[in-house]
């Protein structure tokens, strides 16, 4: 995990971090600062109940991304990156100056207008603080710098809410909550002088005022890349999901549990902190790379552990007083509802980091602050939704512990109806999936495989997971011809489709089936796709390899471009070979986690292509380990 928090010694991160960081710490701590003191001073400051205040504070905050995310992917575009961030930290400064005179004034209309402002100079940062990463960092950097910027989001979050109610309850609070959050601002200010330059990618464009029209055309922006548009729709989910645990959280520790305040901010503590330790885990677990199959993982936990939480909390039921921390924490259930907290949580961070990261990098440069904006009004939408769901299911009577019940069975369904719109995310799982538990998979010269455009990639065929292996280790999606019939069981089917396999047969089976093989394999490549192919035509029954066959001369003899000769290694023997006879007939004969490794070479250019050739250099890199 060390490499990611290298980000954290250059300066072309670490002032970034800072700025959303203490960003995220002042939106909080004055925020929760001022829910505080209407909480308990409402009487002196207005005839409406408590409540309402409360819910209109969030409203308000929440409001203005509805209202301007659409113009502030504009400016995200059109602007030097660096520049606007430094605009909207000065304009926090000011907001934080008329903040301090609401609260030298006790002028609740102005302590809420201020509220609105801040909710509108945090819809503006939202765009360009996603948008500035892909500029900022390299392709196998996003996850971790994606990882470290949600993780401190969190703590931010966690650290501003506990320190603004701290702060207002002591005695001169309102002026230690004005000294502070004015404090942070001129903070975060100071740190975005040293973010670098980051180029606008629209300078030319001209900025459309109107929200309604222009919200409209950042939402068709998005769903242009029908992915990137589901992938939206994923992390507006997670706002959804999150914003209903979260809200809840004080009635359930006041009516489950029979706890105070200090039972609040330990749920949000473990919470926050789950999340933070699940995005960090996110760089170790995909190899740096954008690993979309660790969406349908966080998914799968955000459900069992929604679930587990229902039914630990169900059976509790608060009494009339409510207990002191030391004596819920002497209850067992009450641990088993806090590791359904962390559990939930670390899955949040690894449903979350991936799709941010797929976001960035599959947005077109010159719209993806704009594509942002769109995310970033979902997402609001989303969790007004989840404001509107949970009022209403409180109303009807439902208890708290219910909620979280609704909650953990409509993300199954969202997440079933997403992976059946796009099942990548399900293959990219089952191919995680492989390499993370039947094997350990070590990958060396991956590198070598082309960028962007078309490249055939050949290798040595040992068992029936070798092009999974392959896929699981490029970060490109590789299109691999397969013998039709293995083409057709059951379980490698869904595989293979879905990753677009071409079938083929042997001429002397169907020549037909075999000739539009090699017309697809030719449409692929002029597409710039990239074509995994095993020359062996079958898999090992030796562990040896077999003499390559001519028709990878016939591909790139009609479609001429570079090939990439891979080596398999350590797979001979394993669950999936032929080694002892049939395969996948004895489970476990070579242990769970075995090491495995994949190793490549570089290109080969076609002029310079025969099947001998590629067999001498596959075999070298291959060595005596099969």
């Amino acid at each position: 995990m060390s490499s990611q928090f290298k980000l954290m010694e250059q300066r072309r991160f670490l002032p970034f971090f800072l700025t959303q960081f203490l960003g995220a710490f002042n939106d909080n701590f004055y925020k929760n600062a001022l829910v505080v003191l209407i909480t308990f001073q409402a009487a002196r400051l207005t005839e409406l109940s408590p409540g309402v205040l409360v819910n209109l504070a969030a409203g308000l905050f929440i409001l203005p991304f509805l209202l301007f995310s659409a113009i502030a992917g504009q400016f995200a575009d059109k602007f030097e990156k660096s520049r606007l961030i430094r605009w909207t930290k000065l304009l926090e400064i000011g907001l934080m100056l008329l903040a301090a005179l609401g609260f030298a004034l006790m002028s609740l209309p102005l302590l809420l207008a201020t509220l609105f402002l801040m909710g509108t100079q945090s819809a503006i940062f939202g765009p360009v603080k996603y948008a500035i990463l892909p500029q900022m960092l390299d392709e196998t950097e996003l996850v971790g710098g994606n990882a470290l910027v949600e993780s401190g989001t969190f703590l931010a979050i966690l650290l501003g809410t506990i320190v603004g109610g701290l702060l207002i309850e002591a005695p001169n609070g309102v002026a230690w909550v004005s000294a502070g959050t004015l404090a942070v601002a001129v903070l975060g200010y100071l740190s975005s002088r040293a973010i670098p330059p980051a180029a606008a990618v629209d300078p030319q464009m001209k900025i459309a005022w109107s929200p309604v029209r222009q919200t409209w055309q950042m939402i068709r922006f998005a769903a242009d890349e029908r992915t990137v548009f589901l992938s939206i729709l994923g992390i507006s989910w997670f706002w959804f999901y999150g914003a209903m645990f979260l809200s809840q959280f004080p009635g359930f520790a006041a009516t489950v549990l029979g706890g105070d305040e200090k039972a609040v901010t330990l749920l949000l503590a473990v919470f926050s902190l789950g999340i933070a330790l699940g995005s960090l885990l996110c760089e170790r677990l995909s190899g740096k790379q954008v690993e979309i199959g660790l969406v349908p993982f966080g998914s799968i936990g955000l459900t069992l552990f929604g679930l587990d939480l229902w039914w630990a909390s169900a059976g509790l039921e608060a009494g009339a007083a409510m207990r002191p921390l030391a004596e819920l924490l002497a209850e067992p259930a009450v641990w088993r509802i806090l590791f359904d907290l962390v559990m939930l949580s670390l899955c949040g961070g690894f449903y979350i980091v991936p799709l941010y990261a797929l976001v960035q990098g599959r947005s077109a440069p010159s719209h993806r602050s704009r594509i942002i904006a769109a995310n970033n009004i979902l997402n609001a939408l989303f969790m007004v939704a989840a404001a509107g769901l949970g009022a209403g299911l409180l109303a009807a009577g439902a208890s708290v512990p219910q909620l979280f019940l609704v909650t953990a069975l409509l993300n199954a369904a969202v997440a079933i109806y997403i992976y059946t719109l796009v099942p990548e995310f399900l293959l990219r799982f089952i191919v995680w999936l492989l390499v993370h538990t039947v094997y350990r998979l070590r990958v060396e010269g991956i590198e070598q495989v082309p960028e962007k455009g078309g490249a055939v990639i050949v290798a040595n065929h040992v068992s029936f997971v070798d092009a999974l292996i392959i896929m699981a280790a490029c970060r490109r999606p590789i299109r691999f011809v397969m013998d039709h019939r293995i083409f057709r069981w059951p379980i490698l089917s869904f595989i293979f489709r879905t990753s677009r396999a071409i079938p083929i047969a042997p001429a002397s089976e169907d020549r037909a089936m075999m000739e539009r093989a090699f017309d697809e394999v030719a449409r692929a490549l002029e597409a710039g796709e990239l074509v995994g192919l095993f020359p062996e035509g079958k898999i090992s029954g030796d562990g040896g390899m077999s003499p390559f066959r001519p028709g990878i001369a016939r591909i790139v003899a009609r479609t001429p471009v570079p090939v990439v000769p891979m080596a398999l290694r350590g797979l001979w023997g394993s669950f999936f070979s032929r080694k002892g006879g049939a395969a996948m007939t004895r489970p476990f004969r070579r242990g769970a986690f075995s090491r495995i490794e994949l190793v490549a070479d570089a290109p080969i250019e076609a002029a310079e292509v025969s099947p001998e050739a590629l067999y001498q250099r596959v075999a070298a890199l291959r060595g005596d380990r099969a």
